[in-house]
């Protein structure tokens, strides 16, 4: 084990200090926060070799998110979904002994031998860590956000004094940082969940006055589910909800992906847009990726339909309209309530063609323009006079195309372990784990 230093440098610490102030006026999110506190308060020469922060989140999917950061392998990252009830591992955390006996800190000793007063701390012995200190830190009273933790060291006489008294510093300049790397964060998430990813750093970005938006060539995507009303009717809501997610799951997450975004959801349906330049090229590029989701759109719903099957429900229908042309962006509604929206004629037509494959018996119908785009085998139905259109359009349907081989079964195996595309949709971070567990410790 190594030993500890003899004292602490505070010129070092007021580095860290700094360092973490400047971050938090530069509006750095909460991970660079997190891994450049934890390497610069290990280089001012406290000799930690692990840390565990958790910070409770504002999420419609996440209670919290966790951070471990190891001297000998760095930082790890894992987001604590929602449950209805707390495991078992956290029950026997230190976390949980600290709130439920309303404490800030709590500090235990790890021998070499002999009993230990929870269960993480076998792991922690498995480390080599000696000395041990949990905290808990609000943000503000009656706060719903906050931050716990815990500092370990694997040095053989444990924390010092001093060194305690500076990571008790340290740790009201690293919950000011995180407050305000987490007040951003609740903002990127709010808006991106309810937006939309573009949309919600479009309004990120300063587009929050009524009427503020621009205008761009898009191919769009607008799907709807059939028979919705009757099933709701007949199987009532839970059913019709747990119908309609499944249904997004599997028939919209494709478009949200490789250039293309859900704008929104329009109760039992969904507008998707790839935006495009208006020269040939990117538009067949967008088109193209538009049609290969909805292949893959179509093999996901086969899916879930044999699942559905298996489960005695009835399966799935649905509707697709594609087309391409000008979108409007913008916000719209009253001058104190606000939507950001897609708008304007071509949104208003691949609604109408979408209405279309209710007529013509078919899942999937293009304008010309679109298929002329994107390429592959089209099938004309005929000409259509589109509501609102002077001349009337040829529309299509895409020849039937082979259920791929390599099937994405990434619906089944989210579901399995509890995690939806939907929901992978709006991860608060890129590493995050799909374990549907609480902070360790």
């Amino acid at each position: 084990m190594p030993n500890a230093p003899s004292s602490v440098s505070d010129i070092f610490l007021d580095k860290v200090a700094e360092w973490l102030t400047q971050a938090a006026l530069k509006g750095e999110n909460l991970e660079s926060v997190v891994r450049g506190f934890c390497d610069r308060i290990a280089a001012s020469g406290l000799p930690i070799a692990r840390v565990h922060l958790t910070f409770s989140m504002l999420h419609p999917l996440y209670g919290s998110l966790g951070f471990t950061w190891r001297r000998a392998s760095g930082l790890t990252i894992e987001g604590y979904r929602h449950t209805d009830g707390e495991p078992e591992r956290f029950l026997q955390s230190p976390y949980y002994h600290l709130l439920t006996s309303n404490l800030d800190y709590m500090r235990r000793r790890i021998d070499v031998d002999g009993p230990l007063d929870f269960p993480i701390f076998a792991e922690l012995r498995e480390e080599k860590i000696t000395d041990y200190i949990a905290f808990v830190q609000r943000f503000g009273e009656g706060s719903v956000q906050g931050m716990m933790g815990s500092w370990s060291t694997d040095a053989a006489s444990g924390f010092s004094e001093p060194m305690i008294g500076a990571l008790l510093r340290m740790q009201n300049h690293l919950a000011l940082a995180a407050k305000m790397a987490v007040l951003g964060k609740l903002a990127s998430n709010m808006l991106t969940t309810y937006l939309g990813g573009d949309a919600g750093r479009r309004v990120l970005n300063g587009q929050v006055r009524r009427g503020d938006g621009e205008t761009i060539r898009a191919v769009l995507v607008m799907g709807d589910m059939r028979q919705s009303t009757m099933l709701a009717e007949k199987e009532g809501r839970q059913v019709y909800i747990n119908t309609l997610n499944e249904f997004f799951d599997a028939i919209a997450a494709p478009f949200n992906r490789n250039g293309g975004e859900i704008m929104s959801f329009l109760g039992d349906g969904f507008l998707a847009v790839y935006p495009c330049d208006r020269h040939k090229e990117p538009s067949r590029v967008a088109c193209r990726a538009a049609l290969a989701a909805v292949h893959q759109a179509q093999d996901r719903i086969a899916q879930l339909n044999e699942a559905r099957i298996g489960r005695d429900l009835v399966p799935v229908r649905y509707g697709i309209g594609l087309h391409v042309g000008n979108v409007m962006f913008g916000n719209v509604g009253l001058r104190d309530r606000l939507t950001f929206s897609a708008f304007g004629a071509a949104v208003n037509e691949v609604e109408r063609l979408q209405s279309l494959t209710k007529k013509y018996s078919r899942e999937v119908i293009a304008s010309k323009a679109f298929a002329g785009y994107s390429g592959g085998d089209w099938v004309t139905l005929g000409e259509e006079k589109l509501r609102g259109v002077r001349n009337k359009v040829t529309v299509l349907h895409p020849a039937p195309f082979v259920a791929m081989t390599d099937r994405d079964d990434t619906v089944f195996d989210a579901t399995a372990d509890g995690l939806s595309e939907a929901e992978q949709v709006i991860l608060l971070h890129r590493d995050a784990r799909k374990k549907d567990i609480r902070p360790q410790a």
